[in-house]
């Protein structure tokens, strides 16, 4: 018999990571969105937003809805759903608030359909949600958020992602401050051309980080997360922010960055402990400057996103 409800987790996650500019992404295990979808016997698509979280209901301009609807239409099905929001990451927080909705969308009626589809044949109709959200269509966020791990898109077109392996003791930091920063506007800030050096810098790193990562070498991932691309026109509001990444770095950090598109700064590091150790330095940064924040602690999720 078939379901007729399911509850969905969509994992946070860190794009960009250093280099990676819309190529490489991780899930982490927390924070987190739920949703609940289930057949309302319509033909229509109604949300329900029972978070803390302000999100549009219209499913024109909800990034869920509109990669739930891109999944329909593929299956050519008719059926009606609710979509209800009961945890919800705030959107702008920079760790991947809009993919999170997506893919527990497109992972919820994939399921409730009879699973279709294999689940990395879900990112498409994710990352067309994901446009609402960012204008532009990219997948360093959707393609962790449901794979897990930590993942490289090699290719838009065709498609093409690959998992990166990574050390069993690695941990991130991420900390919040509570600053939004709308994806959308923050890509106009990036230069639609970059001076050839630039260039080389950025693809010695991000080829550096994905070395470091599968081998395990510290020294060589903490040398690689650096971003010569867009972090430099996206870090003016955050105070300090080269004192911040030398804070870091003096408390045992390997590397850290923006993630995303900001304001979320998160930290690589060696064990939980470091990694706790490191959020409350970055945390005390912000707060001595007037910003309160957040701070998630977590492994990098094997698992994306999952049914509960």
């Amino acid at each position: 018999m078939a379901r007729d409800e399911i509850k969905v987790f969509g994992p946070a996650t860190v794009s960009n990571v250093g280099p990676g500019f819309d190529l490489l992404g991780f899930a982490l295990e927390a924070p987190g969105d739920e949703l609940i979808i289930r057949r309302n016997g319509t033909d229509k698509l109604v949300l329900y937003n029972q978070s803390d979280c302000k999100l549009p209901t219209d499913p024109e301009l909800n990034v869920a809805a509109v990669a739930a609807a891109s999944l329909l239409r593929e299956l050519h099905s008719y059926e009606g759903f609710d979509l209800v929001f009961t945890k919800k990451i705030h959107p702008g927080s920079g760790v991947g608030s809009s993919a999170a909705s997506c893919v527990a969308a497109v992972v919820g009626l994939n399921e409730l359909l009879g699973s279709p589809y294999e689940t990395a044949e879900l990112i498409p109709y994710a990352m067309e949600g994901e446009k609402v959200a960012s204008g532009s269509t990219h997948a360093d966020n959707i393609a962790p958020a449901l794979m897990g791990g930590i993942t490289l898109i090699r290719s838009y077109d065709p498609l093409d992602i690959k998992h990166i392996p990574y050390p069993d003791d690695l941990w991130c930091t991420v900390i919040h401050p509570f600053l939004e920063i709308l994806t959308s506007e923050s890509r106009k800030l990036i230069p639609q051309t970059v001076a050839l050096e630039t260039a080389l810098k950025q693809c010695g790193n991000l080829a550096g980080l994905v070395a470091g990562l599968t081998t395990g070498d510290y020294p060589l991932i903490g040398r690689s997360v650096n971003d010569s691309f867009a972090e430099p026109h996206r870090t003016h509001h955050l105070p300090d922010f080269a004192a911040l990444k030398e804070s870091a770095l003096e408390a045992g950090s390997v590397g850290t960055g923006l993630s995303g598109s900001g304001p979320s700064v998160f930290s690589l590091c060696r064990g939980e402990e470091m990694a706790s150790a490191v959020g409350e330095v970055i945390k005390a940064h912000f707060t001595d400057r007037g910003i309160d924040s957040r701070i998630y602690t977590s492994r990098i999720s094997q698992a994306g996103c999952k049914i509960i």
